[in-house]
């Protein structure tokens, strides 16, 4: 290499020397230019002398500022001779040209992956490491990644800055918000390439995939359950730690799953979003709904695999299925009794403790169960609600009435 000044040499030969003549006074770095020793001084002490003439935003180096200014123009000026993308930095462009290449020159000294960036390596170290290094100041939580910090700190200050163009909701994530837009567009760009299904999102389609394949990556470190998903894992450990992180606002009851809380708080706010198509009835959940749904269909999609009996929920074929296999795991604690459904063993602990829950708005008495209550209530109303369907036979035989 040849150079039109001497001190363009200079500063040349240090790449093969190594040279470094400028230190920092305040850290241990050293610089082999001034320039980039004057550039590193600002970190120390914040100087910015090159200011936006648009904006009140001010920069460490004459660079930065015209890279800046890009964003108030538009300019764009390096273009990919591939596709029709353009980029405002060199370096954007550099990366972009990648996704082309298929270039991952920066490898993990640990395992086998590599990287199109050297900030995408640095975040993927700490997988192996596991340094959090971007800590929340409100919180004890600590993060790997400074974008999950940011997006982390939306939870305490609420703020939803990704806002839906079709209707009023807004996200704390932009992420959140392209899923939130196919809701509106259908789009679903993941196809299975085993069925016919198409997902909104990678990871939906991911976790179908292990449908096909049985694969259940996520493993209990207590039992031996393995899941198809992280997300059933952790609840899962929950059921081994007695978490319960959902607690209610309105009374002191906790759930261990956003799902089960969701469902409670309509018990206080009475909402029924579910409403059945047919007759006006609504339902607090999806399931009851569809459960709902039967008895307007007929539809018993549980068969029994040892009579020919079928059941229109789960439930109902488990407590049936005991009538076959004698199954009783619900024992008394008291005495040696054991019952086949948990609402059997409630009623019969009251037989020791004496507890009455039912009583009468017209008399002092008390039941022990719902049944015989309603069957007292009768006496004050005079309801005979069963009906003899041979009623001339009946008065013929001169039967009581």
């Amino acid at each position: 290499m040849s150079f039109s000044e001497s001190g363009s040499l200079t500063t040349h030969r240090r790449t093969h020397t190594g040279e470094k003549p400028f230190p920092c006074d305040v850290c241990e770095k050293s610089f082999s230019t001034s320039g980039n020793f004057t550039k590193h001084r600002r970190t120390h002490t914040g100087e910015k002398p090159f200011p936006c003439d648009v904006c009140e935003k001010s920069f460490s180096t004459s660079g930065h500022l015209t890279t800046h200014r890009r964003t108030h123009t538009g300019e764009k000026p390096f273009p990919c001779d591939v596709c029709e993308k353009s980029f405002s930095t060199s370096s954007g462009l550099t990366l972009h040209r990648r996704t082309h290449t298929g270039e991952k020159p920066f490898p993990c000294d640990v395992c086998e992956k590599s990287f199109s960036t050297s900030g995408h390596l640095t975040t993927h170290r700490r997988k192996h490491t596991g340094e959090k290094p971007y800590a929340c100041d409100v919180c004890e939580m600590s993060f790997s990644e400074s974008c999950n910090l940011t997006t982390h700190r939306r939870t305490h200050t609420g703020d939803k800055p990704f806002t839906c163009d079709v209707c009023e909701k807004s996200f704390s994530t932009s992420s959140g918000l392209t899923l939130h837009r196919r809701t509106h567009t259908g789009e679903k760009p993941f196809p299975c390439d085993v069925c016919e299904k198409s997902f909104s999102t990678s990871g939906y389609l991911t976790t179908h995939r292990r449908k096909h394949t049985g694969e259940k990556p996520y493993a209990c470190d207590v039992c031996e359950k393995s899941f198809s998903e992280s997300g059933s894992l952790t609840t899962h450990r929950r059921t081994h730690t007695g978490e319960k992180p959902f607690p209610c606002d309105v009374c002191e009851k906790s759930f261990s799953t956003s799902g089960n809380f969701t469902k409670h708080r309509r018990t206080h706010t009475g909402e029924k979003p579910f409403p059945c198509d047919v007759c006006e009835k609504s339902f607090s959940t999806s399931g009851h709904l569809t459960t709902h749904r039967r008895t307007h269909t007929g539809e018993k999609p549980f068969p029994c695999d040892v009579c020919e009996k079928s059941f229109s929920t789960s439930s109902g074929l488990t407590l049936h299925r005991r009538t076959h296999t004698g199954e009783n795991p619900f024992p008394c604690d008291v005495c040696e009794k054991s019952f086949s459904t948990s609402g059997h063993l409630t009623t019969h602990r009251r037989t020791h403790t004496g507890e009455k829950p039912f009583p009468c708005d017209v008399c002092e008495k008390s039941f022990s169960t719902s049944g015989n209550f309603t069957k007292h209530r009768r006496t004050h109303t005079g309801e005979k609600p069963y009906a003899c369907d041979v009623y001339a036979t009946c008065r013929s035989l001169q039967l009581p009435i």
